[in-house]
């Protein structure tokens, strides 16, 4: 029989956790986790999850390991850098990043990998806290069709929905463009709710309404009835800095590609004043405040100007 392969996990925050304990819990092999927070530990609280020392301890023992990171510069250090993942001579045989960077760092990092002898995916995931405690993340994966095939299985631990979207990169151009949309329409929820209300329709009236109706969506769901509604912006969920994130990495990309994404540009404006109005570290649908109380819009930042 083939031996199932120890899994490490880096990344033990607001996702990472919840993943890492979908693994822990359906792996029938070892699995590892690090996290520079030991509280973030207790996420894994009755798993079978061991937690490891450090990053060089986890290299050494885990044959894939899986990254939940807070961006590009991280993946990068984890991956490659003096105290990283194959600083030492015993390495990982493939690393899976689920965190979100940019397109270019994700196969930058595949091609130094690589040439240090281990495989590298890019499988960054959307959907809520929620469906990452229940295991029903979809996961956007770039890379080659063999290693999908033997990642599957894995992703699946913590994914409902596990789709290869092309080569390495890929998944981070899908889960980019699936951001940016989401993050647009929230925006252009905020203009009508507040639009409505001003115009005499109680905003609870307009959703049930819409959501019956063509204008329908996602982020009426779910934003729109447990955030903007009751006008409540819980803290430790996807704050605005982490929209300006993923939407200056949108805007790099279109740069890259020679597309003007006017739309985007626009978003950008609003989840700044966003941050810097009042609304910092709370969950990003707090846009609809600055949509409400009539608040300026900061310029253009210079990575979308032409």
């Amino acid at each position: 029989m083939t031996k199932e392969p120890v899994i490490g996990f880096i990344g033990l925050g607001v996702m990472g956790g919840a993943m890492c304990r979908n693994v822990a819990m359906k792996h029938a092999g070892g699995v590892l986790a690090f996290d520079a927070n030991p509280a973030a530990f207790e996420a894994l609280a009755g798993t079978k999850a061991q937690r490891v020392a450090s990053i060089a301890e986890l290299a050494r023992q885990a044959d894939i390991v899986l990254l939940s990171l807070p961006g590009g510069p991280a993946v990068e250090a984890v991956c490659l850098g003096p105290d990283g993942l194959t600083a030492g001579t015993v390495r990982p045989k493939v690393i899976v990043d689920l965190s979100t960077t940019t397109v270019a760092v994700a196969r930058d990092v595949a091609q130094r990998l690589g040439e240090r002898g281990v495989a590298f995916a890019d499988a960054p995931v959307a959907r809520t806290r929620e469906a990452a405690q229940r295991g029903e993340l979809s996961i956007m994966v770039g890379a080659d069709a063999a290693l999908f095939e033997r990642l599957q299985p894995i992703l699946r631990y913590m994914g409902s929905d596990v789709t290869l979207c092309g080569a390495t990169g890929c998944g981070q151009v899908v889960k980019l463009i699936n951001n940016a949309l989401v993050f647009e329409n929230t925006l252009a929820l905020a203009e009508m709710m507040v639009l409505g209300e001003r115009s005499g329709v109680e905003p609870a009236t307009l959703l049930d309404a819409v959501s019956k109706g063509s204008g329908d969506s996602f982020a009426l769901r779910n934003h729109g009835r447990k955030a903007m509604l009751p006008r409540a912006y819980p803290a430790k969920s996807f704050p605005p800095e982490y929209v300006l994130k993923d939407i200056g990495y949108v805007l790099e990309l279109a740069e890259q590609t020679g597309v003007r994404t006017r739309v985007t540009e626009l978003a950008q404006r609003y989840y700044a004043a966003t941050a810097e109005h009042g609304w910092s570290g709370r969950y990003y649908p707090a846009v609809i405040e600055v949509v409400d109380r009539n608040i300026d819009l900061p310029a253009l930042s210079a990575s979308a100007k032409d």
